[in-house]
């Protein structure tokens, strides 16, 4: 038996990982392309290469992502075919962490959110707010949407200047929510913010307003954990945002060791799945 590889497809970046025999992990990568086909050709051949794998060694290429619509064709000769993102976000993030029960949130250019209990994997709903978000948003504020500049600017951000906590509005703990929980994000913005505290205020508001999304989603579902993939999970931020709301709401938030790369390993277990 083979490797197989699983390739998510993006519409400028495509993230690549093999499954061996033992279905471990082979070290995954990702290439960035003007298109998804050119950057799923560079990705397969450099991921090959770098990994001394032969074309005779590959036992199937599974391919999912929104730009795997416009692959038609078996890559490089290889038997191919398509996986449910969905089905693949859940059968990555499982194959991780090794929850029954979870949400699987993909963090991507949007977000969608995955309901994981045993075998019934289904995707129940989303926001329009990821990445693709925080780098318009980037664009329109900093002038930028090279998104590694945000987060070093944001480094040196003071959220306190951007949002409302409960703190600035109440003398006291409103029920259910403490002293320092937003009550509007960038509603403390001026004029006169740095570039630093509008980087940070930025990526607050788009982490915080995933994270409220997940968890109005898993409310009476009995589930608590809640497992976070994509790109989004990359960025130095998300503890911060994350145990604000574990500690508010009595759930765990996750972030796998390839989290990065969870729907390209569920696109390849999906080769073996009924």
């Amino acid at each position: 038996m083979g490797i197989v590889i699983g390739i998510d497809v993006g519409i400028s970046t495509t993230k690549i990982v093999g499954i061996d025999s033992k279905r471990q992990v082979v070290t995954p990568i990702r290439i960035k392309a003007t298109d998804p086909v050119t950057s799923l050709y560079g990705a397969f051949g450099k991921y090959l290469y770098d990994n001394g794998i032969h074309l005779e060694d590959v036992e199937k290429v599974m391919l999912t992502g929104v730009g795997s619509a416009y692959i038609d064709s078996p890559i490089y000769g290889l038997p191919t075919d398509k996986a449910p993102e969905f089905l693949a976000d859940g059968l990555g993030a499982r194959y991780e962490m090794n929850f029954e029960r979870m949400m699987v949130v993909s963090c991507g250019t949007g977000t969608s959110i995955i309901k994981c209990d045993g075998d019934d994997i289904r995707h129940i709903g989303g926001i329009g707010i990821g990445g693709g978000t925080l780098a318009g948003l980037s664009r329109l504020l900093l002038q930028t949407d090279d998104i590694s500049h945000v987060v070093n600017l944001a480094k040196d951000g003071d959220i306190s200047k951007i949002n409302v906590l409960i703190s600035d509005i109440s003398a006291k703990p409103i029920p259910g929510l403490p002293m320092d929980a937003i009550a509007s994000l960038f509603g403390n913005a001026q004029t006169n913010a740095s570039s630093q505290d509008i980087a940070l205020g930025l990526i607050w508001t788009v982490l915080q307003s995933i994270c409220s999304a997940t968890v109005l989603s898993s409310m009476g579902s009995g589930i608590k954990d809640l497992v976070m993939i994509g790109n989004l999970t990359a960025l130095p931020f998300c503890d911060r945002v994350f145990a604000a709301n574990e500690k508010m709401y009595g759930v765990k938030f996750h972030i796998p060791k390839h989290s990065e790369f969870s729907t390209a390993i569920g696109a390849a277990l999906c080769h073996n799945r009924d």
